[in-house]
Formats: structure tokens, sequence, C-alpha cells
């Protein structure tokens, strides 16, 4: 009997954290009596309800300016706070070690309009996020003592997403987090090791990047064999190989090493944003549902310094889109015991083997890929308009 991806269970590796996924794909077949998820309502374009219209005060007392398109503000309520912060205490134990964290937390309105999202923006809306992005980027990431800037956004109440206004959250650290650490040290490694000859590009050093070498390698299979969903002039999304969450997707560049967002070029800052506008119209399009996800921006930690060399000049900019919903609107994938790039909640307390074993998905990545191929690039709420 010959091996079957689509039937067989089976391992993939993730290169990125060094991590396996389990893909039990035999799985689809069994019917769900499990928990579904209501389904959000629509809102409206101002709700004088939400801390994030124009013009509105928040929870805080603080009022919002009347912004025409976007705002920033330092988190009410953040989970950092500036120094000085008091040294922790010596540990009781050598396993019980801790050490204090110093930082920011900024607040990035995407839009006036409190029923937009990504996905319902015009491209020119989505090219000033980027900008604000690398704004705050900048700002924070040349500040004394910052090591690491984190751009995320929950979208959806699945998600943990307190409130549905569009929005996205910047966390400013004094350490590198976790999960980025591992995808830089797999990054350094790979371009420290000798690797089999490759037509991809190379990194501004001449070395071969673990990220341009994958998106390369995808970018040339058949249409209908790879992971590709979609792709322009600079930028690619896909369904990668060890993706863990059901529709998934890794946004990256595939023409060359571009380490940060403060590094784009116009026509790179464009597409980027063309490409955010068809991944997420897909999102949205597959289940007609405002379609939740958390979305975290990995980069260089810190903008580039006046170093000549550094351990962070292998990095690559790439977006991670993990979108929790599985067979429709209201049914979603729960997967214990992982932790997103921004350290949202874990989902669900109910014992499962992700909790205790690794990762674990039913759908195919490539299965996911044509699926989400197959969707429109026009939003499923404009079909009626045209």
């Amino acid at each position: 009997m010959a091996f079957d991806p689509t039937t067989h269970p089976h391992r993939r590796f993730n290169p990125l954290t060094g991590e396996h996924i389990l893909v039990s794909p035999h799985r689809n077949k069994r019917p769900w009596q499990g928990q579904t998820e209501p389904l959000q309502s629509n809102f409206p374009q101002y709700d004088p309800s939400c801390y994030l219209c124009p013009g509105n005060s928040r929870s805080g007392g603080q009022h919002n300016e009347q912004y025409a398109h976007t705002l920033v503000f330092e988190n009410d309520f953040p989970a950092l706070l500036p120094p000085p912060i008091p040294e922790a205490p010596v540990p009781a134990h050598p396993l019980l070690t801790s050490s204090t964290v110093e930082g920011a937390c900024d607040v990035l309105i995407f839009h006036p309009r409190h029923d937009l999202t990504l996905a319902r923006l015009p491209v020119p809306d989505i090219e000033r996020i980027i900008g604000e992005w690398s704004a705050i980027y900048q700002k924070r990431g040349t500040q004394k003592g910052i090591q690491y800037v984190q751009i995320f956004e929950n979208k959806g109440a699945m998600m943990g997403c307190s409130n549905p206004h569009p929005h996205g959250q910047v966390w400013s650290l004094s350490e590198v987090p976790s999960l980025p650490a591992k995808e830089l040290a797999s990054l350094f490694v790979y371009a420290r090791t000798s690797q089999p000859p490759s037509e991809a590009p190379k990194d501004a050093k001449g070395r071969p990047n673990l990220l341009l070498e994958y998106a390369h390698f995808e970018t040339h299979l058949p249409r209908d064999e790879g992971r590709v969903v979609v792709q322009n002039d600079h930028w690619v999304v896909l369904v990668p190989w060890w993706a863990t969450w059901p529709f998934e997707t890794l946004l990256l560049p595939f023409k060359r090493q571009i380490p940060c967002l403060t590094e784009l070029s116009s026509d790179e800052k464009g597409s980027l944003a063309e490409i955010i506008s068809k991944l997420t119209k897909r999102y949205d399009n597959l289940f007609s549902t405002s379609f939740a996800y958390s979305m975290g921006i990995h980069q260089r930690p810190i903008p580039r310094g006046s170093e000549d060399s550094d351990d962070y000049d292998v990095a690559q900019l790439h977006f991670h889109f993990y979108p929790p919903l599985l067979r429709s609107s209201n049914v979603r994938k729960f997967l214990v015991g992982q932790v997103f790039v921004s350290f949202s909640e874990v989902f669900s307390l109910c014992p499962r083997f992700e909790l205790m074993g690794e990762p674990q998905r039913d759908l195919t990545p490539e299965q996911a890929a044509q699926r989400l191929r197959d969707c429109s690039e026009v939003h499923y709420l404009d079909v009626s308009s045209l």
C-alpha cells in the first residue's frame, strides 16, 4: 500500500521552531457534535459606547480625538510598564528564577469606522496602517532598553479580542520573547550551515536564508500541487508545510531579504497592502463571515543600528496568520497549550493530546491552500453591489 498524505497520519517538521505537527487527515470524516461559536452580529459605523470610536471616552477617562484615518495611543491597561522596575528578588531555589521586564504597550486603531476590518478597507488605508506599524517599530525600537517590538492583531471575540473596532497592538519589551527567539536562532543556524546548491535569493551577505529558500521552493511548484494561496510582484501568501491551525498562512517576501518594515521600498509597501487585502478577503469569503484570526509580524527585533554585523542580520520580515475556524463560521479548532506570537490566551481548558503531546491538525495544508485559492478576491458583502 502506498503512502497517501491525504489519508494516512504523519508528522511534519517546522524548521522555524524545531517542533513537529501531527497531521491526521482521515479525521475529517468524523461528525462534529462539540462546541460551536455564536456569530458576531453586524456592527454600526459608529458606536457611542465603543472606547475606540472617534470622539468617545475610553475606559480610563481619556478622550479619543476625532481622527480621520488611524490613531495611536498608549494602552490604558498595559501588560508592560516603563522603567524603573524593582529588581526581582533572589530566588528561593535555582529552579524558581524570575527577571524583571520593562516596556510599553501601544494601541493602533486602523480606521474610524467601527464596522470595517482589514478585509473591507481600501488598499490605500491598509498602506497607511503599514506606515504606522513602521513608525511605531522605529520609535519604540530605538528607545533605550527596548530589545524587541511585537506588532499583532487579534480579530474576533473567539481570539480574545475585547473590542470589535478594527485595531491592533504593539508590545515593546526589554527582552526578546521565546517564539521570535526560536525563529531567529533557526535562521541564524541555517545561514551559517552549508546548504545544498539552490537558485533561491541569498541574504544581504550572500548567505542562504531559510525563509527565502522556502518561499523560492513554494513559488516554483505547479500551482495545483503547492501551498501558495496568492502571490504578487514582491510577496507570497502560503499555507506552510508545517501549519498547525486549519487555515494558517505565512505571508513573506520572496525576491530579497527584507529584515524589517522600515526597510521596505515604496513598491514593496504598496504590494504588501494589496496582498493583505486579498488574503483577508479570502478569509472572510471562506465561510461568508468576518473571519477571526491572530496575526503577528516577525522581523528584526529592533531597527538596524550602526553596527556592521549582529546576530539579527539573518532576520526576514514575515507575517503569521492564525485563524481558529475549522468547518464553518461557528466551529473552531481548539489548540490547547499553544501560545501565540503575542502572548494571547490559551483557548480551552479541556484535556487534549496537544496539551500533553504536540500540535495536531486534520485538514492537510495542501487542502487548506486549495480552499483558500478557490475563494474570490471580491468580498462577499460587496458581491450584491457589483
